[in-house]
């Protein structure tokens, strides 16, 4: 380790075609899978593309797909239906991602420590594009509150508000390269001193259906639906959807507090080619050597002390043939071992936004598995590899063997269109020297939103304490009090070694004595049942302190179970939000008593109905919650206020928002300001004021 100034990368989560998970990620990886999906015309027509299209011979129909991208559990972030369906799917997985990697770190998502930054980014979506030509939904939610719901300007924000995190929150954009910028964003920051703890990361979801390409003779895409990054036969790219989101700390705090770490970042560097290429879009072979060069020079290394670069590697003949050429400028005189090199791409396609928080996640897995794992697709290695022996293709699984006893040290590069250039130097972390706590009874509580997502959380911490190396039962009852969140359905187990948890957490992941009782035998569990369960009932209860030398562990996070709220699209018309009842009238109507239009009067009823619809209740049952707690804000509020003054012809306070009045009586005291029966209660305590003076 140099003694150059360190982040620690303590948690991250990420989901990526083909794999759900960091789990499936790295066994993909690891198999040298390609997770580029093929549709037949049957999907294609299905999900709404063009028969027209779809007959055209340069049609290819493959994409790097992310199964379940509309799906979102909008409950626990504090989404209505109505907001959930309109909110871009960009924001539900960032959401869900931030979530999980926060709780990966042994955090809970909503306790996270104090000054916590977020940087992240987004790519251009069908959801948001649709949105802006939906006069329907404009009318319903309002055009600036569409706009917060669907634009990747506010990706950074939305995180930040639902996670109740007060750090700078920026939203980054430098095309395919944002993600990596933004982890170089948040390193700095944290460097800095502008934040204790970074999410940092980037989504791309261009559209949640099935969808291909055009292949155009001289473009960027590949003929035949397949990325060969540094292959001779190399003839573009296929574009691709995931998300990935890592927590940074500086690495002196994350070692004091005990924090896991996966790997460390050492050096980071962000350049751009300005106008010395021969077009915008071109890339710049000194640009990307000087971007490698001074993210090592930041770690206080040489280039040549890397084993493995992952490449940007789009798979195009330019790209990757001058990307090479910058590699061999930066490593200098060749090393005694050559260089290991790769991309990611040929697994997953381009990931657009999130294509460098791929490559970094799969450079951490490959750190902490010592291993190299293949680039995929490759018929016969590009010739220039050949001629440069700096550097060689990974093309099988290699172990990854520290040189001559020193650090594993590897970099990632992230090009984007436009010329910005970042490089990330990441190293394995320094060994635990902590003892492991001992073994004593413990408590261990979990908790989730369903019962059925409480089995499959028991599900998966058994799995972990049933392998032959599981971590010390200490460690994960100190991450599961800590760095949990206490949710509605809950369960505890007190166990005194981690294959009796094992045995409980089984038991109860099959059903059985699932109403939060304590499952396990174990003698003299006393106070600590007691305690637990408290706990189960809902009631605020202090854990006791952690045994000596626990600390948090890396788990398996929350089991997101959300429903599909589908996506807008620009090739069919925009589907009803789900929240709205197939037999509700198209929209709130005024109630027209007397042929004289001044006497017409407001129904309660269909201000009631103005309130389901707009904050996405299921129906009239739902009224009997107050405004915030049906999901209401000041936003939604003004519009409110809007929609009552346009259909009505109410002049609503905003302060009647908010008094602790339900729903069922805001209607009525909206309908009541409608037909003037407010201003006559009003006239009439003045006259009676008046008349006791």
């Amino acid at each position: 380790m140099t003694d150059a100034p360190a982040v620690a990368i303590v948690g991250m989560s990420g989901r990526f075609p083909g794999a759900r998970d960091l789990g499936e990620y790295w066994e993909n990886l690891r198999t040298g899978a390609c997770s580029i999906a093929t549709f037949d015309a049957e999907e294609l027509l299905a999900a709404g593309v063009d028969r027209d299209e779809l007959s055209h011979p340069g049609y290819v129909p493959a994409k790097g797909y992310l199964a379940g991208a509309d799906r979102f559990e909008a409950e626990l972030f504090g989404f209505n239906r109505t907001e959930a369906a309109a909110l871009d799917p960009q924001h539900r997985l960032l959401l869900e991602t931030a979530w999980s990697a926060l709780e990966d770190a042994g955090y809970d998502p909503r306790n996270v420590p104090d000054r916590t930054g977020v940087y992240v980014g987004g790519s251009p979506t069908e959801h948001m594009l649709a949105a802006n030509t939906d006069r329907r939904l404009a009318a319903e939610l309002g055009p600036m509150q569409l706009r917060i719901l669907t634009d990747r300007e506010f990706l950074a924000p939305w995180v930040s508000y639902r996670l109740g995190l007060e750090g700078p929150s920026l939203t980054v954009q430098t095309a395919c390269s944002t993600s990596l910028t933004a982890v170089h964003l948040a390193a700095q920051a944290l460097l800095l001193g502008e934040c204790d703890t970074a999410l940092a990361g980037g989504v791309a979801v261009d559209s949640v259906h099935k969808r291909g390409y055009l292949y155009r003779d001289g473009g960027i895409f590949a003929p035949d639906g397949r990325c060969r990054p540094f292959d001779e036969k190399a003839a573009g790219t296929v574009s691709g959807n995931g998300v990935g989101v890592l927590v940074l700390r500086r690495l002196a705090d994350a070692l004091a507090d005990a924090d896991p770490i996966h790997a460390v970042v050492l050096g980071t560097a962000v350049t751009n080619d300005g106008s010395a290429k021969v077009g915008f879009t071109a890339p710049s072979v000194g640009s990307q050597t000087r971007a490698i060069v001074e993210a090592w020079a930041a770690a206080g290394l040489d280039p040549a002390a890397a084993q493995y670069l992952e490449m940007h590697g789009t798979g195009t003949e330019l790209g990757d043939r001058i990307e090479l050429a910058a590699v061999a400028g930066a490593l200098g005189q060749p090393p005694t071992e050559p260089c290991g090199i790769g991309s990611v791409k040929s697994n997953l396609g381009h990931l657009d936004a999130a294509a460098g928080v791929a490559s970094l996640i799969k450079v951490v897995l490959m750190l902490s598995h010592r291993t190299m794992v293949p680039t995929v697709n490759v018929l016969r290695p590009h010739p220039d590899l050949d001629r440069v022996p700096s550097y060689r293709l990974v093309t099988r699984l290699t172990p990854w063997d520290r040189p001559g006893g020193d650090q594993r040290l590897a970099g990632v590069t992230g090009l984007g269109i436009g010329g910005t250039n970042v490089h990330v130097v990441l190293g394995e972390p320094p060994e635990p020297v902590r003892p492991a706590p001992p073994e004593r009874l413990e408590l261990l509580p979990i908790s989730a939103r369903t019962p059925e997502q409480l089995r499959t959380v028991a599900r998966e911490l058994a799995a972990v304490l049933g392998t032959p190396d599981p971590p010390a039962l200490a460690d994960v009852a100190h991450t599961l009090r800590t760095g949990r969140a206490s949710l509605a359905v809950r369960a505890q187990v007190v166990a005194g070694s981690a294959a009796e948890a094992a045995s409980a957490l089984a038991a109860l992941a099959d059903g059985r004595q699932l109403e939060g009782a304590v499952l396990g035998e174990v003698a003299e569990a006393g106070e600590l049942r007691v305690l637990g369960e408290s706990w189960v009932r809902g009631e605020a209860v202090e854990w006791p302190a952690p045994a000596a030398g626990a600390r948090r562990v890396h788990l398996p996070t929350y089991p997101f179970a959300g429903e599909g709220f589908g996506a807008l699209t620009l090739t069919a018309p925009a589907p009803v939000p789900a929240s709205a009842p197939s037999s509700a009238p198209a929209g709130p109507q005024r109630v027209d008593e007397g042929p004289d239009s001044r006497d017409r009067r407001v129904s309660e009823a269909a201000v009631a109905e103005l309130l389901v619809s707009v904050l996405g209740l299921s129906g009239p049952d739902d009224l009997d919650q107050s405004y915030f707690a049906a999901g209401g804000d000041s936003l939604t509020a003004v519009h409110l206020v809007s929609r009552l003054g346009d259909d009505f012809g109410i002049e609503a306070p905003m302060e009647l928002f908010l008094e602790p009045l339900s729903l069922r009586e805001l209607a009525a005291r909206l309908s009541a300001i409608g037909d003037g029966a407010e201003d006559a209660m009003l006239a009439a305590l003045l006259d009676e004021m008046e008349s006791r003076d």
